[in-house]
């Protein structure tokens, strides 16, 4: 039945955004725990950003700003973020992080001149959009981006032993990927190295060196069952929830 004139169809991308730390305690968590956080952030930083410090970069969808943080911390001044949600960028601010402004990805992005950035990030968000929002904006950063520019994902695991806890932890979810898949996609986008990277345990302790144990025993049972299935030996399968992915121009 179409809609009357009386009963307009809800903005419920808007809704949600509006409302996006206060209603999702794994948001409000995150934003909570940077410290946590930092040896991953940092990890990611010093291994796949340019090693230019001058580099221009842009984290879209940036949440509260924590890989902004991060890459500030390092020395990348000229990067920065945008987020829709008004509640993040107000996080952000609250956590005293610079470079995080409120804004549309797809229309920060065609508002970027060609070939103007020498990193792009998009974290935990590439998910939230249909096929064809997914081919455009994937055109839209390689547009942006430098040659030799990096576009660097972290993506939800469909291949991974629990992958649902992450396909389904945010109402706006819409799908997962696998290594093949997204490097598919971005290869049929023209980015000429793809490269995945599955999400172990970044070491910084006794803690941490413990779960890496038990994530590299894990992974070898795993790979153990995929080649009783398969006959595969499962050597570069990712098995983690997410994992991370880098597109070179």
């Amino acid at each position: 039945m179409a809609e009357s004139s009386s009963n307009p169809p809800i903005d419920w991308r808007a809704r949600i955004l509006a409302r996006y730390v206060s209603t999702h305690s794994a948001v409000s968590d995150a934003a909570g725990n940077l410290d946590r956080r930092r040896p991953f952030l940092d990890k990611l930083v010093a291994e796949h950003f340019p090693a230019a410090r001058d580099a221009r970069g842009l984290d879209l969808g940036c949440g509260h700003g924590a890989i902004v943080w991060a890459a500030r911390r390092a020395g990348y001044a000229n990067f920065h973020g945008v987020d829709a949600s008004p509640e993040q960028v107000a996080m952000a601010k609250q956590l005293g992080i610079e470079g995080v402004r409120q804004g549309d990805l797809v229309a920060e992005l065609a508002a970027t001149k060609d070939a103007s950035l020498d990193v792009v990030v998009l974290f935990d968000l590439y998910h939230y959009f249909d096929p064809q929002t997914q081919m455009k904006l994937a055109d839209e950063v390689r547009r942006v981006l430098k040659p030799g520019g990096r576009w660097i994902l972290h993506l939800p695991n469909g291949e991974a032993l629990f992958a649902g806890r992450v396909r389904y932890w945010d109402f706006m979810a819409t799908g997962s990927f696998t290594r093949r898949s997204i490097e598919q996609l971005l290869r049929v986008c023209d980015f000429k190295d793809v490269r995945c990277y599955e999400d172990k345990p970044a070491v910084h302790g006794l803690k941490s060196a413990v779960r890496a144990a038990l994530w590299a025993a894990l992974r070898a049972v795993l790979r153990l069952a995929l080649a009783a299935e398969t006959g595969e030996t499962g050597k570069d399968a990712i098995f983690s929830q997410t994992f991370l992915a880098v597109a070179v121009k």
